[in-house]
């Protein structure tokens, strides 16, 4: 079954309005605190920064307007999926709160922290947002986190699950998150999302394992999203470290290359402890 990315997007908070990733310019960006000029208010308080940059990401690949929100009573759209990766997402509440339980006891534990504390917080908030009642699915699988939800969205649609898959990753850069993923580059607030379905302008490969961080591929792409390597575009070394998110950021910043220029990506995620994941994007004008 083909498998193609029909809508993309890039949340970059603090990228400067000329700063480009690899040539295409993902748009401004605003931080979470921000989020309800985009968003609208309601509905906001107390959603941690991960959730609103992840709803933020959304609100742009669905090309939706600023305050944009569905009707109230309109049912859940069973045909949307969503996918959702974050390592670190949570982690300050969770910390929060179980610092709260330590010291006063479950009583010290706010009412409106407790959901935040769920794994799966980001990824229920976004179908719950924009009303997706399809499967609903949360990967904090480490360094390859991203790539690993975007194999999941491809086997929602391959199985029938669902006929759109939107797949967000996302991580925040509280200080407890920047702690854990202490020493190595500088963790980077960064979202992204892009919208899976059966047929589009770019196809998606599956996502397979790779062997290291060195770009192997029968074919020569016209792309290269991913560590080291001549002409490699290095998103990790461009921004800094987006953890989970990275996955999906670069196939949103493949995808958005490749519809302007044609041609094909390879890209490659991971790192040698967690391992290392691939996959492919080809424009469908290259690949007729």
């Amino acid at each position: 079954m083909t498998i193609a990315v029909t809508s993309w997007s890039v949340w970059l908070p603090g990228l400067g309005p000329a700063e480009t990733l690899g040539g295409w310019s993902p748009g401004p960006a605003c931080r979470p605190e921000e989020a309800g000029e985009l968003l609208g208010r309601k509905g906001l308080l107390n959603k941690e920064p991960a959730t609103r940059l992840a709803l933020c990401a959304v609100h742009r690949a669905l090309g939706l307007p600023p305050g944009h929100r569905r009707g109230r009573g309109a049912p859940p759209d069973p045909d949307t999926a969503v996918v959702a990766s974050s390592n670190l997402g949570n982690v300050h509440t969770t910390c929060a709160v179980a610092r709260a339980v330590r010291d006063q006891g479950v009583r010290g534990v706010s009412p409106l922290d407790a959901p935040n504390v769920s794994s799966n917080v980001i990824a229920s908030s976004v179908a719950i947002w924009f009303g997706f009642g399809g499967p609903n699915l949360m990967v904090c699988s480490g360094h390859p986190s991203g790539l690993d939800a975007i194999a999941l969205g491809g086997l929602l649609l391959a199985s029938g699950r669902a006929r759109r898959v939107v797949a967000v990753g996302v991580e925040p850069d509280d200080p407890i998150a920047a702690a854990l993923c202490a020493p190595g580059p500088p963790l980077r607030q960064a979202a992204a999302c892009v919208v899976l379905e059966p047929s589009g302008g770019i196809v998606l490969d599956r996502v397979t394992e790779a062997a290291g961080p060195v770009f192997r591929d029968e074919a020569t792409p016209t792309i290269v999203i991913g560590p080291g390597g001549d002409g490699a575009l290095d998103l990790t070394r461009r921004l800094g470290h987006t953890y989970g998110a990275l996955g999906v950021l670069q196939v949103a910043v493949g995808a958005a290359l490749l519809h302007e220029r044609g041609g094909a990506a390879r890209i490659v995620c991971g790192d040698p402890t967690d391992g290392y994941r691939t996959t492919r994007l080809t424009s469908a004008r290259t690949a007729s």
